[in-house]
């Protein structure tokens, strides 16, 4: 199994997330995903402290959504218009260029490791998505050769399985963003369970965002792998026994999304010790074959 365990912050609430972000730290992979609008915009501030006190944990975050308070910011320093404060979510360059720049001094790093523009799907101009898209890109590209950021990429809901992004379009308008093939854009986050499968499946397949990201070199994070913590009590133990054996309904879900084929990081949003110990273990206990997993998520695309 090649995937390692992330910290996914979304879910966890109030003064739990700098505990959970310390037992990051010390996990091998020692990454922590965020965005400034989770926990009521108040993520930010409280992993700071964290990640000053260990300078070897690496933090993603994303520009895209805002919070109201962000909203009247951003309206004030003339970088977002008013369709899109009104929609909570901009993918203007001038925005993510303002944003990146809270994002770094919120932190406190002066290189953030990546920076992902945040469900672009929701974009107020649809027509306009590649444009945007490209826009952002160069603003992001800008900040690569600034040093203010290593890599980044694009975070999607439903984006792919909505057919509005490919990864072959995102490689050709990083390319045109950059001016060149050596661009920036080097991560894909996209959600990846038995209950949101299709990515799953097309990559069991070797075709789809995972498997055509994987190819490129790009880092793939699989958020959401327990559905929002709906998927053990959504599966069953006959289910699970098939991928892993012995194994808790819950430890099964992480193992099989951690075995997906090209999935690099898997997010785990957990303020819970034991769930966060249980989860290492489970991938640490190695890869579920290829063909137990298409049996399972034959079994769930059946019709009931």
């Amino acid at each position: 199994m090649n995937a390692t365990l992330g910290l996914g912050t979304y879910r966890i609430a109030g003064e739990e997330l700098a505990d959970a972000a310390r037992r990051a730290a010390s996990s091998p992979a020692a990454w922590i995903d965020t965005a400034p609008n989770y926990n009521r915009g108040r993520a930010h501030r409280l992993l700071a402290p964290v990640l000053a006190n260990d300078p070897g944990l690496r933090v993603a975050t994303k520009t895209g959504f805002l919070t109201p308070a962000t909203a009247r910011a951003a309206l004030a320093a003339g970088v977002v218009d008013q369709t899109d404060a009104a929609a909570g979510h901009s993918l203007a360059g001038p925005y993510a260029r303002w944003q990146l720049e809270r994002n770094r001094a919120e932190l406190g790093r002066h290189r953030l490791d990546t920076v992902f523009l945040h469900n672009p799907e929701r974009t107020t101009r649809p027509d306009r998505l590649h444009d945007q898209l490209r826009a952002a890109f160069a603003v992001l590209e800008e900040a690569a050769a600034a040093g203010h950021l290593t890599t980044y990429g694009i975070a999607s809901w439903s984006g792919f399985t909505e057919h509005r992004i490919t990864v072959p379009d995102l490689d050709r308008l990083a390319a045109e963003a950059a001016g060149t093939r050596e661009h920036h854009l080097r991560a894909l986050q996209l959600p990846v369970s038995l209950v949101m499968a299709d990515a799953f499946d097309q990559a069991l397949a070797g075709r789809g965002p995972i498997a055509d990201a994987a190819a490129l070199g790009w880092q793939v994070h699989a958020s959401a792998p327990l559905h929002g913590g709906e998927l053990p009590t959504l599966a069953t133990r006959e289910l699970t026994g098939l991928l892993r054996p012995g194994a808790s309904i819950p430890a099964a879900c992480l193992a099989a999304a951690a075995s997906c084929p090209g999935v690099s990081m898997l997010l785990l949003s957990t303020g819970n010790p034991r769930h966060w110990d249980e989860a290492l273990a489970a991938l640490d206990d190695g890869p579920i074959p290829a063909e137990s997993m298409r049996k399972v998520l034959d079994v769930l695309a059946a019709p009931q």
